[in-house]
């Protein structure tokens, strides 16, 4: 295991988060599936990671329910498909950057997926790749900024950044960077552990 990651665990457990890593995307989803009951009411936050390792179609072709916006066609089912998520049984979310001093570091557009895994989800799991860690949080917050614009593209929306690839710190009516958080600690009334994945997983 690199030095780095075996830093950012022992970080994360010292700010009192559950902490495990796994060699592949298949251990960890082989994981996740046993851990959560198929009784279980599944939230999803925006998470391109999430979605890369097939949980969603997983967890639904299984029988859970599941809760994301993305599986809904209009506004009105997305911000329905949000608030049940905000408060199902597990949520299952990434992160945007974790430190080597056991920090998530997250920059959110709406803010349902950062309020989610701070407070209301019985269980959160924060599953990430090792592209996302990073030694402090200056390095977190230019990482996010760096690649916001990939984002931005998936979801065509019409943001310089989509353009130059390069943050510009906008006023787009579409801007997605409204909403920024820091997680030092484990919140004291949620269950959260932070899954580390030996692979490179989502922006």
């Amino acid at each position: 295991m690199e030095q780095k990651i075996e830093n950012t665990l022992k970080a994360l457990k010292r700010n009192s988060f559950k902490a495990r890593y796994f060699e592949d995307s298949k251990s960890v989803v082989k994981t996740l599936m046993e851990e959560i009951n198929v009784k279980d009411k599944i939230g999803i936050g925006g998470s391109m990671t999430i979605k890369e390792l097939g949980l969603p179609d997983a967890l639904l072709e299984r029988g859970n329910t599941v809760y994301f916006h993305w599986l809904e066609s209009t506004p009105e089912g997305m911000d329905n498909a949000r608030k049940n998520a905000s408060t199902a049984d597990v949520y299952l979310t990434s992160t945007n950057a974790l430190t080597e001093k056991g920090q998530l570091v997250n920059i959110d557009g709406v803010g349902n997926r950062v309020t989610a895994m701070v407070f209301g989800p019985k269980k959160v799991y924060v599953v990430c790749g090792i592209n996302k860690l990073v030694a402090d949080i200056d390095g977190a917050l230019k990482r996010i900024k760096e690649n916001t614009y990939k984002n931005a593209r998936r979801l065509n929306l019409k943001t310089p950044c989509a353009i130059t690839e390069k943050c510009n710190d906008c006023d787009s009516p579409q801007r997605m960077c409204n909403v920024t958080t820091i997680i030092e600690k484990k919140p004291s009334k949620i269950d959260i552990e932070v899954m580390i994945v030996g692979e490179s997983l989502g922006y």
